[in-house]
């Protein structure tokens, strides 16, 4: 029998900063550690450094390519999906998630936050978006244990 895999959708920019970096991976390793699937853009800045985290801990990584090629994936994603479909495919990042984390990041970050509220996907804010509907939390700390009572129901 198969048990329950919850997917978390890690979104935020293409190019970051160190402090913006530590954060991708800090999240992307709390991911893992909750046993979940990290699921994100699969190109460099917050998505590589989230599945980074999330591999140093263990994890498994999927990344939602925007072109034809597996090869522009990451190189820490475990499976990565081209899409051909360009910024099309931050409905599928939202919508494959069973909840979303928003690290900073600009336009196709704010799409994809707008895609996952539209599909009900709950999104922790660890950006400060102000966008109605997001769940703001100060830490990956406060992150883990609203997710955990959201997924997990403790």
């Amino acid at each position: 029998m198969r048990t329950q895999q919850y997917t978390i959708s890690v979104i935020g920019a293409r190019a970051c900063g160190p402090k913006e970096a530590r954060l991708a991976r800090s999240v992307g390793k709390m991911v893992a550690e909750l046993g979940c699937v990290l699921v994100c853009g699969g190109l460099k800045g917050a998505m590589e450094e989230s599945c980074r985290g999330a591999k140093e801990a263990g994890g498994l990584t999927i990344g939602i390519i925007p072109g034809d090629k597996k090869t522009d994936a990451n190189p820490y994603v475990d499976i990565a999906l081209p899409t051909t479909i360009g910024y099309s495919r931050n409905v599928i990042v939202a919508a494959s998630a069973d909840l979303v984390v928003a690290l900073p990041g600009s336009f196709g970050t704010e799409s994809e936050i707008c895609y996952a509220l539209v599909y009900g996907r709950p999104v922790i804010d660890l950006g400060g978006w102000k966008m109605k509907g997001m769940i703001k939390v100060r830490s990956v700390a406060d992150a883990r244990r609203v997710i955990k009572k959201i997924l997990f129901k403790t």
